[in-house]
């Protein structure tokens, strides 16, 4: 994982939008994907408030919501609900949300070069103020609302104002390629009109606001020291809420164009400090530019708590462990030190190697770790210091939330292999524990982890000390947890893994491959566990047994193959083999896959190969897996009682070319087991069936037909044999991809008068240049 840092630029949006964001947005589907929620069992929900979410330990720009993306809106439901209590009785609560914000389709991409209509609403009740003169708006507006009522006034009168702001405050909610340009609010009078209403309002609530809409004002405007000298001229008669904050991060944003990094940060940190909604923004934008400029906003700091939000942000930057130290030393009880400890176990978990498998060198395939090999590679990746910080601070137990350090020591003490110790731990946390489901699930997960990995060879007795959890973990938390919002996907994996080597030691390879199996399916490159006779056929012994233990019902579970599946599977090595009886039958017990239908007809056999075109093409009859390899049966039979020997033999070869990876009826082998191997880029038996062809053909036509399919056949060998090794990038780019097959030859040399041989000139590219060469 690699820690992201981006150059701050100067803030342009009431909620500190930055111009970097036009590239962040650009850029959001890039390279680092969030993959904490699967690579981790310890989860930061649990311990740290909602605001610190986004700076949990990330592979991207920030944890969960990859980029801010509420500049526009962070404030909303705050602003409206205050606005709701301040008009209560005046007017309902869409009533406001309609003046505040405006309808919700109103503010798609569509829609954004049209002018909402509650804009337009106000600026008309403006006007009737003003004129004393009906609109339409004041029409409309007067059938629902007072529009006499002081109240109401000043309300339609402040969002004048505040839209007037937000032409320029106000950044597109969709990104570009192109940085966004700042806007500047440049109407003097405009501002000093909103000021001078400030200076004569009497209401507290709205003389706060209007305070607020001053310092927004200066900050969008091309003087922005004014901001800051209102701000400090006014700021001791102004109560402290999210308003307040919300202007000083105006005034670190400026501080930071004037190139006083010290006091930027600095302000930054009380905002993060003291306004939860701010935490992402002001992480964003706190940037000390050497370490004399964070040294200077250290002293600025009047107290304790204002180092220790110094030190939250620091950490999240640079270090945790040291931000953990040094916080803890000034403020035992800060909550800032929940999330980053939550970052601290989440860096210890980021090496761990929980597959069970380890390189043995370029071009050759993983290793096979035992427990003890898996144990031994990770106990040296622990982080001795880190352990030893959270180990001395869970003693102390002087924390806000003393189960959260108790826990992180129990789970590293895990990790580390003292089991013991860890247990005890998790009962200590468990007595402070609050009694959410997430906590309690988190403390389950983790006592599981530490049971599991007690286990170094399976027996009765110590099997069923994990298989409620087992069923808990792979069954029950499935249906509730979907999201991230609780790490067990890593505990699942892990666990798996964790079995599968175990039951490999005890020689039960079937039960070693029901917990250790890989993904089967299209993208998956199979298991060689079904390339073993013996084991397949243990494996479908096992499947249909009745009388299953609890663990092996469980590994039933949750292995993804039924028998239908390996049915299916030696269905299609048995047809790569020729055994159409042994297929039929195999097929027959593959349950609905026998009813699967192949998109192109099977038994058509053309001089291109373009899957796409035959898929596409009529088609008299669907053929069905099970009807395919019937048809296969009976035209076998004709050949055997010499019934048109020609026909049905060309038919055959188009059939079996037809289900190799360059025929049109590749879904035939591609299903849940990988069959790849078993012939899908052979053409033995088409060109066997292609030859007989050749040898019963009575005319010119017919035997020019076989011996270009054979050359088909020649090319397919070639480029197996060619790119067996070669990555798809050299392949393309490789200037010579055919060459003068021997079907080539023959076809020039002996068939040229045919008119099968002028449709190949036609359709073939190669053969027309190998003619004309």
């Amino acid at each position: 994982m690699k820690r992201i840092f981006l150059n701050k630029l100067f803030l342009v949006s009431s909620g500190i939008l930055l111009f970097a964001y036009s590239i962040i947005y650009a850029c959001a589907d890039g390279y680092d994907w969030d993959y904490f929620g699967y690579n981790s069992n310890f989860t930061p929900e649990t311990f740290a408030d909602k605001s610190y979410s986004p700076l949990f330990l990330s592979g991207d720009i920030f944890y969960g919501i990859r980029f801010d993306s509420e500049h526009n809106s962070r404030f909303n439901d705050n602003i409206k609900s205050d606005w709701e209590t301040f008009l209560k009785g005046k007017a309902d609560a869409p009533t406001v949300k309609y003046f505040m914000i405006g309808l919700d389709d109103e503010r798609s991409y569509e829609k954004r070069d049209k002018r909402p209509e509650n804009k337009v609403e106000i600026e008309q009740l403006h006007v009737f103020y003003k004129t004393k003169k009906e609109n339409k708006a004041s029409l409309k507006w007067g059938k629902k609302i007072s529009l006499k009522d002081n109240k109401i006034k000043s309300f339609i009168e402040f969002l004048y104002l505040a839209q007037k702001i937000e032409t320029v405050s106000l950044g597109d909610s969709y990104w570009s390629y192109e940085p966004v340009v700042a806007k500047t609010f440049d109407d003097a009078k405009m501002i000093q009109s909103i000021e001078n209403v400030y200076n004569t309002t009497s209401d507290p609530f709205l003389k706060n606001r209007y305070w607020f809409l001053t310092m927004k004002a200066r900050f969008y405007s091309t003087d922005k020291q004014k901001a800051i000298l209102f701000f400090n001229k006014t700021e001791a008669n102004v109560v402290k809420n999210t308003l307040y904050y919300r202007a000083l991060a105006y005034v670190a944003g400026i501080s930071y164009k004037q190139k006083k990094y010290a006091v930027s940060n600095y302000l930054y940190a009380k905002v993060f400090d003291k306004c939860p909604e701010m935490r992402v923004v002001t992480a964003y934008c706190f940037n000390p530019k050497s370490e004399s400029d964070w040294n200077k906003s250290l002293l600025m700091a009047k107290n304790n708590k204002e180092k220790a939000a110094l030190w939250a942000i620091h950490g999240y930057h640079k270090d945790e462990k040291q931000a953990i130290e040094k916080i803890y030393e000034l403020d035992p009880k800060s909550e800032h030190l929940n999330y980053l400890v939550t970052r601290l176990v989440n860096k210890q978990e980021e090496g761990i190697n929980n597959s069970f498998k380890q390189n043995a060198g370029e071009n050759l395939p993983m290793k096979e770790q035992s427990i003890e090999e898996n144990r031994t590679e990770n106990y040296v990746k622990l982080d001795k210091n880190a352990f030893d910080l959270i180990a001395k601070i869970s003693a102390a137990g002087n924390t806000e939330r003393p189960y959260l350090w108790d826990i992180a020591l129990g789970y590293l003490q895990t990790l580390k292999g003292d089991f013991a110790n860890a247990d005890k731990n998790f009962d200590k946390a468990e007595k402070t524990l609050p009694k959410t489901e997430l906590a309690g699930y988190q403390l389950r997960l983790l006592r599981f982890v530490n049971n599991m990995s007690k286990i170094d060879k399976l027996t009765d007795k110590n099997e069923k000390t994990i298989l409620a959890d087992l069923n808990w973990l792979y069954n029950e938390l499935p249906k509730k947890y979907r999201g991230q919002e609780f790490r067990y996907e890593n505990a699942v994996q892990w666990s798996k893994n964790y079995l599968a080597v175990l039951y490999s030691a005890k020689a039960n390879p079937v039960m070693a491959e029901l917990f250790g199996s890989s993904n089967y399916g299209y993208w998956s490159s199979g298991s060689t566990f079904y390339n073993n006779e013996k084991d397949l056929l243990d494996m479908k012994a096992f499947l249909s047994k009745s009388n299953k233990t609890e663990m092996e019902k469980i590994a039933a579970g949750i292995y993804p193959l039924k028998l239908k599946d390996i049915n299916n599977f030696q269905a299609v090595q048995a047809t790569y083999k020729n055994k159409i009886p042994e297929a039929i039958v195999f097929m027959q017990q593959a349950d609905s896959v026998q009813y699967f239908t192949f998109s192109g007809n099977p038994f058509n056999g053309n001089i291109k190969d373009c899957h796409d075109c035959d898929h596409a093409a009529y088609q008299k009859k669907k053929y069905t897996q099970i009807e395919f390899l019937t048809t296969i049966k009976a035209m076998q039979d004709k050949i055997t009682q010499k019934e048109d020997v020609y026909t049905n033999s060309l038919l055959l070869g188009n059939a079996f070319y037809n289900i190799t990876y360059f025929g049109n009826g590749r879904n035939f082998y591609e299903i849940s087991i990988s069959s790849e191997n078993a012939g899908a880029y052979s053409c033995d038996v088409s060109k066997m069936y292609y030859k007989k062809a050749f040898d019963a053909a009575t005319t010119k036509e017919q035997k020019a037909k076989c011996i270009y399919m054979m050359a088909k056949c020649e090319r397919n060998e070639y480029y197996n044999t060619k790119y067996k090794n070669v990555s798809w990038w050299d392949r393309q780019d490789d200037k010579v991809n055919f060459i003068a097959w021997e079907g080539f030859k023959t076809l020039k040399k002996d068939y040229s008068d045919t008119k099968y041989y002028e449709d190949v000139i036609a359709e073939c590219g190669y053969f027309n240049t190998y003619v004309n060469q």
